[in-house]
């Protein structure tokens, strides 16, 4: 088939389905908190009044995404962010309701990757291959077409290979995904004793928590990223890594002279602008290796501080015992004994599990990305009773979360203490990826667009997703 442009649908809009060829939906979904994910009330900003809060809930947001993946109708759809522990429940829609009576969930982490299809329209030839952070399904089409020249596309093999890359200062290991789940796909083509695989049929999409600015995309893009690329500050590769394909990668919302009135694709990631709000801009390195607070900030946190603090110290200045840090905990999570604020204060004050002899604590981003289910011996985790959080202690606690970038998380629990943050503009970002290899053609590009903060009403995630359908050369 020969297709000289790309057609541009809008959202909401339905995918075509080419008869020799695919469509493709990705979408990070927000993690639901149907049992996982309780934070995602703070993703709301500003808080959503009681009389909202259904926003935030699971069936509303499912409701939203159900009505989406409906309408827009796609063969293969590449989610982002599911729980195991919910899983069948929580996404029970997509066969019951929609007709995705295949499925592939990664098999390990909390936040994972998980791919469906319609075995109508494919057919799995090969056990899924789960990588770090990648799915890899590999199909054949299911077509009603025998004759002709399209009728031995039906014997080709379709890779997709559905990426939710690691986020944060992790620009290296970000790379080291992408170029492994590469790697599988090109061996799983010499395996099955595809013709050319270094020109296999490949589409790469996904979360990949990085734009332009990425190791990964460069990847993907130039076919090639080695030690001079500089990401946050970092080398993100000792030596060269080189795409094992013929050609790099196309970009698909910038495929064959697709048009758009501004001349950019639209965002994925639409939020508020919090960084410059909440960090010192002094200088880069402070920003972006080892971020600070602003004053603003920093001044408070000190009046939250003064009005929670009720036990009298040596001094004439009062400081936050264990009641002041259970109402204060209560106040932002809900409940004591969740968070990454609740770890880090019990840390602060003192807390060492008594069977490891260690805080036990680690890294909150190590929590929610753990790769194991398996319960660890640590003894729970409690606020000390004589333990006091000192001033310090309790700027310290956020400061743990502004290097692990939750930003919506310091916005938010300064709103509920009484200090609302200014959320006068957005921050917008291409963080939702998705490419082709040589030998497919871009056939049409779905746009979704957003202006306001997301999550909200309409949009039940902070991130927009990915569409497209493709066809051969």
């Amino acid at each position: 088939m020969v297709v000289t442009t790309c057609q541009h649908l809008i959202a909401p809009s339905t995918l075509p389905s080419p008869v020799a060829g695919l469509s493709v939906l990705s979408y990070n979904v927000l993690l639901p908190n149907s049992q996982d994910g309780w934070w995602t009330y703070k993703m709301y900003l500003p808080p959503l009044s009681a009389e909202h809060e259904y926003m935030s809930s699971w069936d509303y947001r499912r409701s939203l995404i159900q009505d989406r993946i409906g309408l827009v109708d796609a063969d293969i759809v590449c989610f982002q962010e599911v729980s195991p522990l919910t899983f069948e429940d929580d996404f029970g829609f997509m066969t019951e309701h929609l007709g995705y009576d295949g499925v592939e969930l990664f098999h390990k982490g909390r936040f994972r990757p998980a791919t469906f299809w319609k075995k109508s329209r494919v057919e799995l030839v090969s056990p899924a291959q789960h990588k770090d952070r990648t799915l890899l399904t590999t199909f054949r089409l299911v077509s009603t077409v025998t004759k002709g020249p399209n009728a031995s596309l039906n014997s080709d093999n379709w890779h997709v290979l559905n990426c939710h890359l690691q986020a944060g200062k992790q620009g290296g290991r970000r790379v080291r995904q992408i170029v492994e789940g590469v790697s599988a796909t090109f061996k799983l083509a010499k395996k099955l004793k595809e013709k050319d695989p270094a020109n296999l049929k490949l589409i790469v999409c996904g979360d990949f928590n990085g734009g332009e600015e990425s190791g990964a995309v460069h990847y993907l893009e130039k076919g090639s990223v080695g030690p001079a690329f500089m990401e946050d500050g970092e080398s993100v590769s000792s030596k060269e890594k080189v795409l094992p394909l013929s050609s790099p990668l196309t970009d698909v919302v910038l495929a064959n002279g697709l048009e758009r009135v501004n001349g950019c694709p639209p965002p994925t990631l639409v939020v508020p602008e919090l960084m410059s709000l909440v960090m010192d801009q002094g200088k880069t390195e402070t920003c972006y290796i080892n971020p600070q607070f602003s004053t603003d900030i920093i001044e408070r946190f000190q009046r939250i501080y003064k009005r929670l603090a009720s036990l009298p110290s040596d001094g004439n200045s009062m400081q936050m015992g264990q009641l002041d840090v259970e109402r204060w905990l209560t106040r932002i999570n809900g409940r004591v004994g969740r968070g990454s604020e609740f770890r880090s204060a019990a840390k602060f004050m003192g807390w060492v599990d008594p069977l490891s002899g260690s805080d036990g604590l680690g890294n909150e981003s190590n929590k929610s990305e753990s790769t194991t289910d398996k319960k660890t011996d640590l003894s729970p985790i409690v606020i000390p009773k004589d333990g006091i959080l000192s001033l310090k202690d309790f700027i310290g606690v956020y400061l743990e979360e502004l290097r692990q970038g939750k930003f919506w998380g310091i916005a938010w629990d300064l709103a509920a203490l009484g200090e609302p943050l200014p959320l006068d503009n957005v921050f917008t970002a291409r963080h939702d990826r998705l490419y082709c290899s040589k030998p497919l053609l871009p056939l049409a590009v779905l746009d979704f667009d957003c202006k306001i903060p997301c999550p909200n009403k309409s949009e039940p995630s902070d991130h927009l997703p990915v569409a497209a359908s493709f066809t051969t050369r």
